[in-house]
């Protein structure tokens, strides 16, 4: 299934008719019946695509690993902690999140790039046998013209808000897989940084630390795409994420690529919804 429309968005074909508008009716799940939301929720292809877009445009993600439940013997080939990493004895089975680089350096099959260094955590716990998976939200790069409006009767002044948007409205998601090698190239080294310039200094061969390319081999996607009466959430086919094509990931937009998008509005006519 491809999708037809030249550009995806997150808007509700509907808008609430009334003139004081309601609060969300589901947020972390949709609704049993899509007859109970008054939008329109994407399906999962189109989640899929609108994945990939974030994918496409976000450079930094967070990798969770466990921490291994033995270190082995001496002659393992698993890398060791360090003796100045000051690694404490009850982490085994413990779960932990880093942030770490990555690329959309391969677009025709949706598995991201990352630059492994084999000292660090996330590496160390993987080449141990650890499951991986990789957490991506979107950032949109500029603040919405309207806000979600709220009236706080213990504030007397506008106080500055610490996120310049409803984050929680925003789509964010996790990649399930396991990390392939995948060999040193210069095209793979240009597009890598061109998303990371500062990575030049550790690319592999570097001097500082030992590193190697590997690919986040998708095998499962949860989806969660904003609230649940306007947004899908759930589980993404792995096969509906590896068809979208480069074509349909550059004709999409995602809320906040361009400036003068919207938030829920109430305007005079009472009319409530989502816009860019």
């Amino acid at each position: 299934m491809k999708l037809l429309a030249a550009t995806i968005t997150l808007l509700p074909l509907t808008v609430s008719s009334s003139l004081v508008p309601s609060p969300p009716q589901h947020i972390f799940s949709n609704p049993s019946c899509h007859k109970e939301s008054t939008y329109k929720i994407p399906t999962t292809y189109e989640s899929a695509i609108l994945a990939r877009r974030v994918l496409h445009l976000t450079p930094l993600g967070t990798l969770s690993t466990i921490f291994p439940h033995s270190h082995g013997s001496s002659q393992s080939t698993h890398p060791q902690p360090s003796t100045t990493e000051q690694r404490p004895a009850n982490l085994a089975g413990m779960p932990i999140g880093l942030m770490d680089y990555i690329s959309d350096c391969e677009p025709e099959s949706g598995n991201p790039v990352i630059l492994a260094i084999n000292i660090a955590t996330s590496f160390k716990n993987a080449a141990a046998g650890s499951n991986i998976s990789l957490s991506l939200q979107w950032t949109p790069p500029y603040p919405p013209s309207s806000r979600i409006k709220s009236w706080n009767p213990f504030s007397s002044k506008k106080e500055k808000e610490a996120v310049p948007y409803s984050a929680a409205n925003l789509p964010r998601f996790s990649l399930l897989g396991y990390l392939e090698k995948v060999e040193d190239s210069e095209d793979l080294r240009k597009c890598f940084t061109q998303a990371h310039p500062d990575a030049k200094y550790w690319l592999p061969g570097n001097r500082i630390h030992a590193s190697e390319w590997v690919r986040l081999v998708v095998q499962g996607v949860y989806w969660i795409g904003g609230f649940g009466d306007r947004a899908y959430i759930g589980w993404i086919p792995v096969e509906e994420w590896r068809n979208v094509t480069v074509e349909e990931v550059g004709k999409t937009l995602l809320p906040g690529e361009r400036k003068g998008w919207k938030e829920w509005s109430v305007d005079a006519f009472g009319e409530w919804g989502f816009e860019l």
